[in-house]
């Protein structure tokens, strides 16, 4: 990591200037963990016992994004564009009605109260910012400057997630933390402290009164920031699997074909393939590889010959729509995951398609994507590559005017040889191109040709 970045700069800057007003400013949450942990903070947070309309007087850019809980966005210029710094009033919060907002907020000038509001140990922790400017790569010198009101550097240094004070009582106010002490649990490689797991698996089922929204982005982080494995092991084992997606909770102990599978169940499978899913990939294919099974629990039999899962491409695509209708993807979003679902069994029948079967397949919008995919369904389950070498192969050997050539004729030259607009276009359309990317027909001629013979 960078010994200063930027972001630090601009938020230290924020602190020197309330601080010369006799406000106390710290670096807090996220970003104080990350600069211990040797990560760089993608943000850098400040908390103070300055007022929302203080700092709102203070600093010419402000956007009062949240002002009713004390928040603030401070902003500072990047040449043609800006970043924020979140500046948040020390505060102490009443009840939370709906799992989610406490229902009245009061400023504090105690940083110590403000911390203890908080979600989790480690997220706990203030930074005194000046103190650390110039021991960000000193570990030791840095944890000197920290403030730490709740044992967040033990448990840092532990590896452990624990809610601070009674964990019913934090995951109560909002029942999101279960979901965020799992990501970051995974995301860490740390363990969840037993009493924040017990409650979590208490209260598993509040997680129902989340909105969809929340609960979707928060499973996606977990799957995108690569360490999804872990990620849904601990959904898993605190019980906020079977809540929030129950179809992939089914996929326990749905045995599969050991000539296919030698990895053993549905389950273990899908683990596999979150496995090899890298921090940054995108969220399509992260929900592709989660759900690209998804129908095999409910097709599962057991024939005379094998165990075998009749239709579950078909079902796994309507049951693959329905969770994306459930979490609100946006269409673009669900016509990919969906895609990704309904074509990952057709690699294995690339050897026998025709040319133009195989284009029409090669020209899926994100291929590349397809192609990821199929690589960690076989990595995960057989390790037999054959089919998606043969695939990459030929992708790589046809060039975009080979697998999507200029049409040949279009409707206007259908009209000029006397066919009459109607459904019918769609199938000549379709027939000639066909013959196109099967390499029987090359010139607008033989195209016409083609189409008075089959179409009279």
């Amino acid at each position: 990591m960078e010994s200063r970045s930027p972001h630090f700069d601009a938020a230290l800057q924020v602190i020197q200037r309330l601080q010369a007003t006799g406000c106390e400013a710290y670096l807090a949450g996220g970003c104080v963990r990350d600069l211990l942990l040797g990560r760089a903070p993608s943000d850098y947070d400040v908390a103070t016992s300055a007022t929302p309309d203080v700092v709102l007087g203070l600093f010419d850019r402000t956007f009062a994004v949240g002002a009713h809980f004390g928040v603030v966005l401070v902003a500072h210029d990047e040449g043609d564009s800006y970043f924020t710094t979140e500046v948040a009033t020390f505060r102490s919060d009443g009840a939370y009605s709906d799992g989610r907002h406490p229902d009245a907020v009061r400023y504090t000038t105690s940083a110590e109260e403000d911390v203890r509001r908080r979600d989790f140990t480690i997220n706990g922790l203030l930074l005194d910012a000046e103190r650390a400017a110039d021991s960000l790569t000193n570990p030791a010198e840095l944890r000197a400057a920290v403030i730490d009101f709740v044992g967040g550097l033990a448990d840092l240094e532990a590896g452990v997630i624990r809610a601070i004070g009674q964990p019913a009582a934090r995951f109560e106010e909002d029942r999101l933390r279960m979901l965020r002490a799992v990501r970051f649990a995974a995301r860490l490689g740390f363990e969840l402290e037993p009493a924040t797991a017990a409650a979590i698996r208490a209260l598993a089922p509040r997680i129902a009164s989340v909105s969809r929204e929340r609960v979707r982005d928060e499973l996606t982080r977990m799957l995108t920031e690569g360490h999804a494995r872990r990620a849904f092991e601990l959904l898993d084992e605190t019980g906020l699997l079977a809540q929030v997606l129950p179809e992939i909770a089914r996929m326990k102990g749905v045995d599969q074909p050991p000539q296919y599978h030698p990895e053993g169940d549905v389950w273990v499978h899908t683990l596999g393939l979150l496995a090899q899913l890298e921090a940054g990939c995108s969220m399509t294919l992260a929900w592709g590889a989660l759900l690209h099974d998804v129908g095999k629990p409910p097709t599962f039999r057991r024939a005379p010959d094998r165990i075998r899962f009749d239709g579950h491409v078909e079902v796994g695509v309507a049951m693959a729509a329905e969770i994306c209708r459930r979490f609100r993807f946006s269409n673009d979003e669900t016509r990919q995951i969906l895609a990704l679902v309904e074509n990952h069994m057709r690699f294995a029948d690339t050897g026998r398609m025709k040319s133009s079967t195989l284009k029409r397949f090669l020209r899926l919008d994100r291929f590349d994507e397809h192609l990821a995919l199929h690589r960690m369904d076989c990595l995960a389950g057989s390790g037999n590559l054959d089919h998606w070498e043969f695939v990459r192969s030929r992708r790589d050997a046809m060039p975009e005017e080979i697998v999507r050539p200029a049409p040949l004729i279009t409707g206007r030259e259908l009209i000029a040889a006397g066919y009459a607009p109607g459904p019918l276009f769609k199938q000549i359309l379709h027939a000639v191109e066909d013959a196109q990317l099967d390499g029987a027909i090359h010139t607008p001629a033989e195209a016409l040709l083609l189409v008075k013979e089959r179409f009279a």
